[in-house]
């Protein structure tokens, strides 16, 4: 087969049937190959953007996504998204269609190059983003592939390819790379050892999970290990739900010092912290405040992991909790239960309010169902939410690139086609890809949009000096309309009240359509936990002093006491420099 259809029929085996991207003259082959491979579609989106944030909500849901965009413009287009996946470990395949390999040794002069053409840059400012990035040439293309495909499977981070018109048409031999790998066996029996040696002797044992359980695929073996264990568990922000909130041992979230001073309490003074699959930054663990480093305690990762601050390479997540299940002891620790779920707050004048819609969503999402959830105000809406079994909740806290869970949803709705998937979203974050509604309608698919409206940049009104700043406001828009503008299958609405509001939820439990809620609030409304937390940093900010070099305070005080005397500024500020002033030199 050729080289197009090898790279296609591989992503197939992996799992990928849907090809995210937007077509152009360098990538046609490519998209045959797709069209010509009877288990595999393209879902052309509006740009390239979009379509780097398809196939990342793609990935979330089926394991692996592919992203296919033309050269230089395309590729260039997309490279927020795949940097993204970067960061949070979602596995993407990008797929470059360049010029020919004689049109690439010439330098030609064609489109979507430069005048002195650089066939090369691209690729060099995806290295620093993906895991495996290379331009496939006739000597190394299958093996340029496997290698990528092979990396894609063990880091589950984003791999780059790019492939010249003629070598996408060039023979390749089919053959199937081995993907999977193994833990180094030695290493896997040592550092079992050593964690069941720290639990043993602990007395405050606690687990937290997170995201990269999900992202290497280790959920069934992380639950099985953490009921035998019987140890408290809890869960950072992207790791919600990621155990039934009805365990005996379940601490809730950990949001650091705003709620939840159960699960602060035992994290804090934990004397064996086992952190599974963790990414511990601001947003995500609600500040960075443990009195300790993670790494120095328990912490397992993809395919590494640390006990008491030494790194053990070649461990993969899931066979090492395998282990864990298999040699600990049960342990009997009595826990503090905290209150789960949000109570709902009723409003006065029927007025929208994020203290009564968050937890009239709580009520609303079911068992299976999988939510996304945009960067912005919304995650502090479900972040204490109570969530039935088996609900896939999707952030993006870390990257948090507002605009990406609405295409995400069209990449989750494609890779799950018989779930529910229920989108919320704020309304500046929304504008921003909200033509993905569009190609969603196109293909029939049929998630549950909520969108809050308030008028402009919720958070960065909460951080400036001034909520009523202007560079906050956005253009207007009537999103229940907006909906309706394509050709498609939608049910679209807009509500003022809690009683709308409660009628438009029931309402999509009949329609086998997409179902599409603007849902209106005054401008400064938003959840309390973002409101407290806004606080909190801006009391920081103003409360940092700019610092001052003792070279800068020393220039200041010699001008202001020698400006009338003859000397030179420039002349000063030459000597001081020069000398190295310090402020023991000040006199002098």
């Amino acid at each position: 087969m050729n080289t197009a259809e090898y790279i296609i029929k591989r992503l197939e085996e992996l799992g990928v049937n849907e090809f995210f991207g937007v077509p152009g003259d360098y990538n046609f082959n490519l998209l045959y190959a797709i069209e010509n491979n009877p288990n595999t579609r393209w879902i052309g989106c509006t740009n390239e953007l979009n379509a780097g944030y398809a196939s990342d909500g793609y990935a979330r849901i089926r394991g692996y996504g592919a992203l296919i965009t033309t050269f230089g413009v395309g590729e260039l287009s997309a490279i927020n998204a795949i940097a993204g996946a970067a960061a949070e470990n979602v596995p993407i395949i990008h797929i470059v269609g360049m010029p020919s390999t004689k049109e690439i040794e010439n330098k030609s002069v064609i489109h979507h190059n430069f005048q002195e053409p650089d066939y090369q840059n691209c690729m060099n400012a995806y290295k620093p983003i993906t895991s495996s990035a290379a331009i496939l040439t006739r000597d190394n293309a299958k093996l340029e592939i496997d290698k990528a495909l092979k990396t894609l499977v063990r880091e589950k981070k984003p791999v780059y390819i790019a492939i010249p018109s003629d070598i996408a048409m060039m023979e390749i031999a089919d053959r199937t790379p081995a993907y999977e790998w193994l833990s180094d066996k030695n290493i896997l029996e040592e550092v079992s050892s050593l964690i069941i040696e720290e639990i043993n002797k602990s007395q405050k044992p606690v687990i937290i999970g997170d995201i990269l359980i999900k992202r290497f695929e280790a959920e069934i073996e992380y639950k099985e290990f953490v009921e035998k264990s019987g140890i408290p568990v809890s869960n950072f922000l992207m790791g919600t739900n990621l155990i039934d909130m009805n365990s005996e041992k379940y601490l809730g979230g950990y949001y650091g010092k705003y709620r939840n001073p159960i699960a602060q309490k035992y994290i804090e003074e934990t004397d064996c912290l086992i952190a599974v699959g963790t990414i511990y930054s601001d947003l995500n663990s609600f500040g960075q405040n443990l009195p300790f480093n993670i790494n120095d305690h328990i912490a397992i990762y993809g395919n590494h992991t640390f006990v008491k601050g030494k790194k053990y390479d070649n461990v993969k997540m899931s066979e090492l909790l395998e282990k864990l299940t298999e040699l600990i002891e049960t342990k009997n620790i009595e826990i503090d239960k905290p209150n789960l779920g949000l109570k709902k707050q009723e409003t006065e004048n029927s007025e929208l309010t994020s203290s009564y819609i968050y937890p009239r969503i709580q009520e609303f999402i079911k068992e299976n169902d999988i939510v996304f959830v945009e960067t912005g105000t919304v995650p502090y809406g479900i972040a204490q939410m109570y969530f039935p079994q088996n609900v896939n909740i999707q952030l993006q806290s870390l990257w948090g690139s507002i605009g990406w869970a609405t295409p995400a949803v069209l990449g989750a709705s494609l890779a799950k086609p018989q779930t529910r998937v229920i989108l919320i979203s704020g309304e500046g974050a929304h504008q921003m890809t909200c033509m993905e509604i569009g190609t969603m309608l196109k293909y029939g698919i049929k998630p549950i949009i909520i969108v809050i409206n308030n008028n402009g940049y919720s958070t960065e009104r909460l951080l400036c000096n001034n909520a009523e700043d202007n560079f906050n406001d956005i253009i207007q828009m009537n999103y229940a309309k907006f909906a309706r503008v394509f050709e498609g299958d939608v049910w679209a609405t807009k509500v003022n009240t809690s009683e709308d509001f409660d009628k438009s939820l029931k309402v999509t439990q009949i329609m086998n359509k997409m179902c599409y809620i603007e849902v209106c609030t005054e401008t400064l409304d938003a959840p309390t936990l973002i409101k407290e937390i806004a606080k909190d940093i801006k009391n920081q900010i103003n409360n940092t002093e700019v610092p001052r070099t003792n070279i800068n305070k020393a220039l200041d005080d010699i001008f202001l006491t020698t400006t009338n005397s003859g000397f030179e500024y420039e002349t000063i500020v030459h000597r001081a420099f020069n000398e190295n002033l310090s402020e023991e030199s000040e006199e002098e």
